[in-house]
């Protein structure tokens, strides 16, 4: 028994052996490898609809993308169509391939059991019936069954082997394994698409002018571009940059189209290869069943029978991949439709573009042209250089203003919000930078017609000092001595200009190009007989120290009553002023001196003072 059934297995495992190595009949047109890569090829072109509609921006766009959507739903439903088809034709392959050798072999010996069972069982109930009617060979039939009972034993354990070998050999054939996993790919696949995509091929089929109703709204569609609304200028190098992306964008779809058009257009030689070969079959076996007896033409008609499936099956690839074709080809009239309405959009931006950029750069060059006449102007009528200084500091500030505001304002897409921004932007530093600001309005008010400039002596507070630098900001004096001759103390003092705009601080200068300044200083007079003569004496030696300097000091008086327009500084001589303080007689003395000598006339001063104090003789 046991050798037996080792027997048949080894059979059938070698018959199944054989199979795998039979006559390479095929009757699928793709491998299940080009069917997976057909469907990835087709399902990654079919994901550029999420691109494109990052790029749909305009009504117009949308009704390209809606009809390009409606487009690639078609195209990837017929390319799993046509991946279904040749799965099943796969299969046709492996069941044919496993029927022709092993399969046929076990099917004939599970046949033969079955049939030989079938009479066994029969001898069994007929031995069984003359066993109740039997007389002396009553002993010879009850020996007889048994025996046959273990023979229809044996061969029903028989039959089951078959029944688990043919099992074997249609789990164990590779080819029918291929074409079940080429199904369950194609399944997953289908899973990663949208369901409306899936069922595009039915509906195309039921509607087939839906093809040119939704390629009409492509062709309307460079009409319906209006030309680009006047931006700024960020505004519009921003469309400018978005359309020419969209018109990347649009030629990397189309190369992609085009690509899978080819590879549709490649894979169709092979089906219509098979169905001429189908059809050539065909009329050959029409001329056998002329002349063929009545038991040919049962196999002819079989053989009929399976041309006609195959030639179905195959036109449900062929079909579907010249739809494939016409498809992408609409697909990509539709894309350069909208690639011509895109140029159209990005020409007009590109020329609202520098239409507004050469608007700016006229402007700007007005100003600067402008700026450069004033400065010439300057140069040439302002005499002054504290003027033409001021003059210049305005000019600058003019035009860095009007380039500023220019260049802002053409950027801008709104001028109310600009305002808006620009508002809400002083009002913070106007905060923030408040003693800045004030500092900055200070400086025009220092160098205004009274103002200071470098080179004027000034007294702040208790400072006195030298100007030597006037920013927008603060200005920097070099410190002078009050204490004895006048000259610099070696420091530096820097004052922020709001200094001007504070009631505490005082300011003082010289009128401008004027250097005279008024001493005074106070003597103790001794005991005198006449304090007139002495009075007489003292106006006398003083006047006599500052008539030595009485041009300078004179020009400088008639300078001082031109600025001013007043007439109480006429009067430039010595002043002797005689008056008493706690029982003394004291003398005040005001005399007008030169900055340039004002150490040297005070000290000759004082000592004419001490002179003619001691050449009075006392009391």
């Amino acid at each position: 028994m046991h050798q037996l059934i080792r027997v048949l297995t080894l059979a059938a495992v070698g018959l199944c052996a054989s199979t795998l190595f039979a006559a390479d009949s095929r009757v699928s047109v793709l491998t299940g490898a080009q069917v997976i890569q057909i469907l990835d090829d087709t399902v990654d072109w079919y994901r550029t609809l999420g691109t494109q509609q990052q790029n749909a921006t305009q009504p117009s766009d949308l009704l390209i993308l809606f009809a390009n959507r409606q487009t690639a739903d078609k195209v990837v439903g017929l390319a799993f169509d046509i991946a279904r088809a040749n799965a099943e034709l796969l299969s046709s392959d492996a069941s044919s391939a496993s029927n022709t050798s092993a399969s046929q072999t076990l099917n004939t010996q599970q046949n033969q059991l079955q049939a030989q069972g079938e009479s066994i069982q029969a001898e069994v109930s007929s031995g069984k019936q003359k066993l109740a009617t039997a007389g002396k060979d009553k002993p010879v039939i009850e020996a007889k069954l048994p025996e046959l009972q273990s023979e229809l034993a044996m061969v029903n354990a028989r039959k089951n082997l078959l029944d688990t070998m043919s099992q074997f050999v249609n789990s164990s054939d590779p080819k029918a394994a291929g074409a079940n996993a080429l199904k369950a790919q194609i399944d997953a696949i289908a899973a990663t698409v949208p369901s409306a995509a899936l069922n595009a091929s039915s509906a195309a089929a039921a509607t087939p002018a839906a093809t040119n109703t939704t390629a009409a709204p492509s062709s309307a569609s460079p009409a319906a571009s209006v030309a680009p609304t006047r931006y700024g200028i960020w505004d519009l190098a921003t469309d400018v940059i978005k359309q020419r992306n969209k018109l990347d964008t649009i030629g990397a779809v189309d190369h992609r189209t085009a690509a899978l058009a080819d590879t549709f257009r490649q894979i169709s030689s092979a089906p219509l290869a098979q169905l001429k070969s189908l059809t050539a079959r065909s009329d050959a076996l029409a001329a056998q069943a002329d002349h063929a007896t009545s038991g040919a033409l049962k196999d002819l008609r079989d053989q009929f029978d399976t041309l006609a499936w195959l030639f179905k099956q195959t036109s449900q690839i062929v079909i579907p991949l010249s739809e494939e074709q016409v498809l992408l080809e609409q697909y990509r009239h539709t894309l350069g439709n909208w690639r011509e309405s895109v140029q159209k959009q990005y020409k007009e931006a590109l020329s609202a573009l520098a239409v507004r950029l050469s608007i700016v750069a006229g402007i700007l060059l007005a100003v600067f042209v402008f700026a450069e006449v004033w400065k010439r102007a300057v140069l040439r009528y302002a005499r002054d250089p504290r003027r033409r200084y001021q003059l210049l500091l305005v000019r600058t500030i003019v035009t860095w203003t009007i380039v500023i505001a220019v260049v802002c304002l053409s950027f801008v897409t709104e001028i109310s919000t600009f305002a808006t921004f620009a508002g809400l932007l002083t009002a913070g530093l106007a905060v923030a930078m408040q003693s800045v600001l004030v500092s900055i309005v200070g400086y025009f008010f220092l160098i205004g017609k009274y103002g200071i400039r470098v080179g004027d002596r000034i007294q702040i507070g208790t400072v006195v000092g030298e100007v030597i630098d006037i920013g927008l900001v603060r200005m920097h004096l070099m410190e002078l001595n009050q204490q004895g001759p006048l000259g610099p103390t070696g420091r530096v003092v820097a004052f922020a200009n709001l200094i001007v705009f504070q009631a505490s601080g005082g300011l003082f200068k010289q009128i401008p190009g004027v250097n005279l300044a008024w001493h005074e200083t106070t003597v103790s007079l001794p005991a005198v007989v006449d304090y007139a003569a002495l009075k007489d004496q003292l106006l006398a030696a003083i006047s006599a120290v500052v008539g030595d300097y009485n041009e300078e000091i004179t020009r400088q008086t008639k300078e001082i009553e031109r600025t001013t327009a007043s007439t109480s500084v006429t009067d430039n001589a010595p002043q002797v002023q005689m008056h008493l303080a706690n029982g003394h007689m004291e003398a005040l003395i005001r005399y007008p001196v030169h900055f340039k000598h004002a150490a040297e006339i005070d000290e000759r001063v004082a000592e004419a003072v001490l002179s003619a104090i001691a050449a009075h003789k006392p009391e």
